[in-house]
């Protein structure tokens, strides 16, 4: 180890492990600088034999930045933007509070808060996601993790639109100023595909051809790259737009960035596309169709719509969930969403149980023989009825005390009938 200067600053020098390490202690003081050597060569020491570094404590606020920055690597441009959003809520509550501070009563409380400010349920569970994972970062979610507990969320917010429905609503759409609505609406009755996955959809992705149409990046990992094959519909419906623009390329967006405007006659009209942008939303377009239809519905109910109309064809639950993009564990989850749907299948599964044999000498024969059974029964107990006399001495109307034998289980069971006076 030596202390030397450098002008007016003192550096340091030792080695370590072989290296010879030289740095600034970027003070004029050769106490600082000592104390700085020794510093250094301790923390090198503690990172060489993996010694963890104690933690310092940290506000919330700082944290969220820190963590913030480290996802947006990996996250996309619209949840970074949730992401964000989460925080402004978020940070007014805990920005000021030490991350080891946060307990299970402190979310809890922020819970009711954002309920009291008419926030949903779920905005509220996807905040308190980004507090978790915050947490979880910085290893202090594990401790509280029992004791929080996230919202009921309700699961039949989504609809099935009917086919009325859906006729008023493409009249609508064809109506709009917006000429891709019409043939975004249509697509996503037909492939069950999410608004991001259409809206971010390129040429190259799309085989008339073969009449496929591979998902780009998408929700969730099982989402994105999926196949789907596409049906008269869907092909015509693209095949028609894609006559709209000659000059494309496969790296072009399928629906792109437009601008309308409007003639003299009123006509509209369509100038500056952009097929190197994607469009940025239909929310305007979609709005006005759906009140011009009078059709009360989101854009993502109509992947629940085509979900819908798959289980009530019958088709089996693991072939939708491929074309949906689910994931194993959603799987069972929109198992009990849709679970209601397809009765015609579920009665033909359960009838399956039933064995080829059921009209000859089956369930049915038993229950036929024990109706029979049950009249033979009514006959002899006719039969056996005490029959009423009149007693001239004493004047009474009588019946004779009557013992039937029935047989059941093995053991011998007796109906006695009283004397009637």
């Amino acid at each position: 180890m030596s202390l030397y200067k450098r002008g007016d600053v003192w550096w340091y020098k030792f080695r370590f492990a072989g290296q010879v390490v030289r740095e600034s202690s970027k003070s004029e003081s050769k106490t600082v600088a000592k104390d700085a050597e020794r510093a250094r060569h301790r923390e090198m020491e503690g990172s060489f034999n993996r010694i963890p570094r104690p933690r310092t404590a940290q506000l919330f606020s700082a944290a969220s930045e820190i963590w913030l920055r480290t996802k947006i690597a990996h996250l996309s441009p619209r949840s970074v933007i949730i992401e964000q959003a989460n925080l402004k809520h978020i940070n007014p509550c805990f920005g000021k509070m030490l991350l080891c501070d946060i307990a299970a009563d402190d979310i809890a409380r922020y819970q009711a808060k954002r309920l009291e400010e008419r926030a949903a349920p779920k905005t509220v569970n996807l905040e308190v996601g980004t507090l978790r994972a915050i947490l979880r970062k910085n290893r202090l979610w594990a401790s509280i993790q029992p004791d929080v507990r996230m919202l009921r969320v309700r699961e039949d917010v989504g609809r099935a639109i009917s086919r009325d429905e859906e006729d008023a609503l493409l009249d609508a759409c064809r109506a709009s100023r917006s000429r891709s609505l019409y043939p975004a609406v249509l697509t996503a009755l037909n492939t069950c595909m999410r608004y991001s996955e259409l809206r971010l959809l390129r040429w190259e992705q799309v085989n008339l051809n073969s009449c496929t149409l591979i998902v780009g990046k998408s929700k969730t990992e099982s989402s994105s790259g999926r196949l789907l094959p596409l049906n008269d519909r869907a092909v015509a419906i693209l095949a028609f737009w894609s006559s709209l623009f000659p000059l494309r390329e496969p790296s072009h967006f399928v629906f792109p960035a437009e601008r309308y405007g409007a003639s003299g006659d009123g006509a509209t009209v369509v100038y500056a596309s952009d097929p190197t942008r994607p469009i940025g939303r239909w929310k305007e377009a979609w709005e006005s169709a759906k009140i011009r239809a009078g059709v009360s519905c989101r854009f993502h109910d109509l992947r629940h719509t085509g979900c819908t109309r798959m289980l009530e064809a019958g088709v089996p639950f693991s072939v939708i969930a491929t074309i949906m993009g689910w994931s194993a564990s959603t799987t069972v989850r929109m198992a009990g969403r849709y679970g209601h749907i397809g009765q015609a299948a579920q009665r033909q599964a359960v009838n399956a149980l039933r064995g080829a044999d059921f009209g000859g000498d089956g369930a049915q024969n038993w229950a036929q023989s024990q109706k029979a059974r049950t009249r033979q029964l009514a006959n002899r107990l006719k039969d056996l009825a005490p029959r009423a006399r009149f007693e001239l001495a004493t004047l009474r109307l009588t019946a004779e005390c009557s013992t039937v034998e029935l047989p059941g289980n093995g053991q011998v069971r007796s109906l006695v009938y009283n004397t009637m006076h």
